[in-house]
């Protein structure tokens, strides 16, 4: 088709080498949804090692890749990009960073369950469908943790905990139902693999890092609630290396934790991201001011005060290694990062 580069012969994907020292073969990815924070990342990691990247976008913008209108809701000529591409990374759905009123639930739950069925629809009737559908998903899918650590194999899903918000609940309920809608569709001839996946950072402003950090410079990057509830994250480079190291093994589909190995207490995270900036205090915010203040700023105190205790246990045991394991070692980069991009 014109335009559109000729699939690479599924047999010549990857060279037949151990994966701390392959390189991907050029690839075309396909990114729906791909225009945000993740996106861009992954978009640029892909682009920059050679592989051609398509993002799916309702809004084209200029970008060093190519990018193609969808409306997320419609077969159109989108899909032709999706015929006989290696990879489909789906990442589109609403923003949760809003407050959970009933329009913005219906919004949030809509646009993840539409967009992956009208993809599930798409890649089924394909002739030649991508042989690999990576789709997102959320660590937030797991219990209120502070007890014991969450992997893939043992990690309790929530939804059940006596008391816990109702916003909570809806979060996980979205969680489950967006996995359920990727499993179930029928593409016997695609890999597919639900990432759920803990906070990226990254250092670049509008993100859940830059806010963190304008905490710290402006004083109150203390302990948030009591401190004591487990943040997961991983950085942007391990992201990226862990989305190519899913391709690279085909061995690997169904649901995987995209964390760091090791989270921390909020406490302990705000700390290290003062030490790594600088700052050597910063005033505590407790759960009261958080409410008031996500209430303010049209958000859900849930990003900050439920403890999400991750681990990435399959990636640890198929090989995967972490540049970044440790907070404080990719606290330490990030704000390096920061200070070059904006001093």
């Amino acid at each position: 088709m014109e335009g559109i580069p000729e699939p690479i012969a599924p047999e010549s994907l990857f060279q037949a080498v151990p994966y701390a020292t392959a390189v991907l073969r050029p690839l075309r990815i396909v990114l729906p949804g791909g225009s945000g924070q993740v996106g861009s990342v992954l978009a640029r990691h892909f682009q920059e090692r050679g592989h051609r990247v398509t993002v799916l976008t309702r809004g084209p913008y200029t970008a060093p890749w190519q990018t193609v209108h969808w409306d997320g809701a419609n077969r159109g000529q989108w899909a032709e990009h999706l015929e006989g591409a290696d990879v489909c990374i789906n990442l589109a759905g609403r923003s949760v960073n809003c407050r959970y009123t009933a329009a913005n639930r219906r919004a949030i739950y809509d646009s993840r369950m539409e967009t992956t069925r009208l993809l599930g629809r798409v890649i089924g009737e394909m002739a030649d469908p991508p042989r690999l559908w990576l789709n997102a998903s959320t660590a937030t899918i797991y219990r209120h943790a502070l007890d014991r650590p969450m992997d893939e194999a043992t990690g309790e899903l929530g939804g059940n905990e006596p008391g816990a918000p109702e916003t909570w609940k809806f979060s996980i309920e979205v969680a489950k139902d967006w996995e359920n809608a990727l499993f179930e569709a029928d593409t016997p001839r695609t890999r597919k693999v639900a990432m759920r996946s803990a906070i990226t950072l990254s250092p670049a402003p509008g993100n859940a890092f830059a806010v963190l950090l304008r905490l710290v410079q402006t004083g109150l990057g203390g302990a948030q609630g009591n401190g004591r509830q487990f943040v997961s994250w991983i950085h942007e480079n391990d992201f990226a290396r862990a989305v190519e190291f899913l391709i690279a093994r085909e061995e690997l589909d169904g649901t995987v934790n995209m964390a760091a190995p090791n989270p921390l207490p909020n406490r302990e995270f705000m700390e290290a991201l003062r030490e790594a900036w600088g700052m050597p205090n910063g005033l505590p915010m407790p759960a009261l001011l958080i409410e008031l203040g996500a209430a303010f700023l049209r958000t859900e105190s849930e990003l900050v005060l439920k403890s999400r205790r991750v681990v990435p246990g399959r990636l640890l045991e198929a090989g995967f290694r972490f540049q970044f394991p440790e907070w404080p070692e990719a606290a330490e980069d990030l704000v390096r990062k920061w200070r070059g991009r904006n001093d």
